[in-house]
């Protein structure tokens, strides 16, 4: 059964139990300036989850296209796609727990195949502050699932992520309670960020065993809550049975609804038992062609292959649902998915015009499922080949440009000798700064992130101030993608949460604990915080040692469980610095500036310039749980500029 078969048998499953099938949404968001496109199953589904009835009724099944683009950078691993499909089901006020659960174990046992052995599955394991029971019903309904199929499933209780990589798993454990922060829904997030007067409510997910085989070290032991990699989501089961009111207090729901979501990349990956979802029927006939055109095998290729075949697959569905490349907003994430794609090409020694022999491959394969990609399979194909051929006519010129706006400079070797005393000449990069980025932006249609990737390829030093210059060129102009250069495409149903309070605090934390492991010259040059992680970007000539990275995570949570206080107040700009306030490299600030610290004199760890938001006592990083402070990867982000990743766990 590939994968075109599980998403056909799942609709039809779902319509014999009485739900209809209803269109997918477009990836562009119908009425909705908050977030550029559809990025889940339920996004559309939102209205009449909060109350609104929906005309095909209380039984609805599809399959939604989605696109997440703020996760391009993580393409190349195993499971990470920009596109993807999620099936989905809803019971609004109808069937509830018993049968879901019974529905969808049977769909994947007795359709899919799946052996039920490999399967695991969580549950919300209550709140007593709040009176919610722990979720006994789904974890009993699992339980005798698993029994019925001559499985021992004993149910056990784990709490937090940090503490299931502490425990692990021991034998005929399948059943698992996890606190709210892996097994509560609601639009805020946790149980106390869940908005007053939303419905809200436990969920039951439910994961595939890849093998011991594919745990990664460095995340304690495993369990299916664990990215190590050996257990993957393909299925998450909300239950919405309750309501917030005003005392924060939470209240049954009269009607109680049912809001399911599977990947079906990664059901058909579980299908195929292959922790690669590349490698499923909707991908790796891309991978097929692109052997084929390249004479490159995938195994020695993989990464530069992955991006390819999920950045064309992309940009495919946005052009099936009219969007063009351009270079604002939902067109210039296309645009740069496209070229991003071209780039990595030659990779490949591929230099020669090859979507037209690519894009059709994708468009073959979804034209049975969506007519709507069959009626316009040509001027699909045309969009993406004219972009293809736009680009090329200009990358070379602009690879040109690049390289010779770094003129080589030869140095007079001063104080280079060799162990005989023969003086050494040596060739060098001058830096690249805004204008040459901007002109190549503008005038040869290279999106900002392919230069500096290309600039790090060719070890060609970008200044220090690139992105203040870049900037600035384009207010002069207009203002262009502001939206899609600062990544604000996850949006819609977040905001400030208790989550991105923490991740801004810690940011904090780690710069500061940075700060005292390399050095004084370690100077922030961007950071992103999403509700998973915190990503910061920093001036740093080597590679971090395994050892520092050790060092400044140890700073960080012992920062962290000193529960210090975090304050901020305004001051005159010059005062701030005279007393030690840092702020990041090259921006620009008012008369008046806002400074947090964290910590009291003599002791204060932190001092620095930003707008927030933050919590008001480092230990709640880690509530809810005992979360710890870990850092997840280290990495070149240009020439000069180290980048890391972190996550509180």
């Amino acid at each position: 059964m590939n994968a075109q078969d599980i998403r056909n048998s799942y609709l039809e499953f779902f319509k014999e139990r009485g739900h209809a099938i209803i269109p997918r949404a477009k990836l562009v968001p119908y009425n909705d300036p908050t977030t550029l496109f559809t990025g889940s199953g339920m996004q559309p589904l939102l209205p009449y989850l909060l109350g609104e009835p929906h005309p095909a009724g209380v039984r609805l099944t599809d399959s939604q296209t989605s696109l997440r683009s703020q996760d391009i950078e993580d393409v190349g691993d195993n499971r990470h796609t920009t596109f993807f499909e999620m099936l989905g089901n809803w019971s609004l006020g109808d069937y509830f727990k018993e049968q879901q659960i019974r529905w969808f174990f049977e769909f994947l046992v007795d359709v899919v195949g799946l052996d039920p052995h490999k399967i695991y599955v969580t549950a919300f394991i209550g709140d007593e502050k709040h009176s919610i029971p722990r979720d006994d019903e789904a974890a009993n309904i699992w339980q005798k699932v698993f029994e019925e199929k001559g499985i021992e499933a004993k149910i056990v209780e784990v709490g937090s992520q940090a503490d299931g990589d502490a425990r692990g798993i021991n034998p005929g454990e399948r059943i698992f309670f996890y606190d709210d922060g892996e097994n509560w829904w609601s639009r805020g997030g946790g149980i106390e960020k869940t908005p007053i007067g939303d419905p809200c409510g436990p969920d039951s997910e439910v994961f595939y065993d890849f093998g011991p085989q594919n745990h990664a070290e460095g995340f304690g032991l495993a369990h299916p809550a664990s990215d190590s990699g050996q257990f993957m989501e393909i299925g998450n089961q909300v239950f919405m049975q309750y309501r917030r009111l005003e005392d924060g207090s939470f209240e049954p729901l009269e009607k109680q609804n049912v809001d399911f979501g599977g990947g079906l990349e990664r059901i058909a990956a579980a299908q195929i038992d292959s922790p690669d979802v590349f490698k499923i029927s909707l991908l790796w006939p891309i991978i097929e062609r692109l052997q084929k055109l390249s004479s490159k095998t995938y195994e020695a290729n993989t990464a530069s292959m992955r991006v390819i075949a999920d950045h064309l697959r992309a940009a495919t569905f946005l052009a099936v649902d009219g969007v063009k490349p351009s270079n604002k907003e939902q067109g210039y994430v296309m645009r740069r998915l496209i070229r991003r794609a071209v780039r990595f090409a030659f990779d490949l020694g591929i230099e020669q015009n090859f979507l037209e022999g690519i894009v059709p491959v994708i468009a073959d394969m979804y034209a049975s499922d969506y007519p709507e990609v069959a009626e316009q399979r040509d001027d699909i194909i045309a969009t993406l080949v004219k972009e293809e051929k736009v680009f090329r006519q200009t990358l070379r010129k602009g690879l040109q440009v690049l390289v010779k706006s770094a003129k080589i400079v030869t140095e007079d070797g001063s104080g280079l000798v060799t162990e005989n005393g023969d003086q050494l000449v040596t060739e060098g990069y001058s830096v690249v700064g805004g204008d040459t980025l901007f002109t190549l932006y503008d005038t040869y249609g290279f999106p900002v992130e392919l230069s500096t990737e290309e600039a790090f390829k060719q070890d060609i030093p970008l200044s220090d101030n690139w992105r203040e210059e870049f900037d600035a060129k384009m207010k002069e102009q207009r203002e262009r993608s502001q939206t899609a250069a600062k990544g604000v495409f996850k949006g819609g149903l977040g905001g400030q949460t208790e989550v991105h309070k923490q991740y801004h605090t810690a940011t904090h934390l780690m710069y500061a604990a940075l700060r005292k492991v390399l050095g004084d010259h370690v100077t922030q040059h961007g950071s992103n915080i999403t509700e998973e992680r915190l990503r910061f970007d920093f001036n740093n000539d080597e590679k971090m040692t395994p050892e520092q990275i050790k060092e400044v995570e140890d700073l960080v949570n012992t920062w962290i469980k000193q529960d210090l206080p975090v304050s901020y107040k305004e001051y005159p700009t010059a005062e701030a610095f005279e007393m030690g306030a840092i702020g990041a490299f090259g921006d620009k600030y008012g008369e008046t500036v806002k400074v947090y610290k964290m910590g009291e004199e003599p002791n204060r760890v932190s001092f620095e310039i930003c707008g927030g938001p933050h919590v008001e006592h480092t230990l709640e990083l880690i509530q809810p749980g005992d979360k710890v402070f870990k850092i997840t990867k280290e990495e070149s982000s240009s020439a000069g500029i180290r980048r890391i990743k972190a996550v509180l766990i």
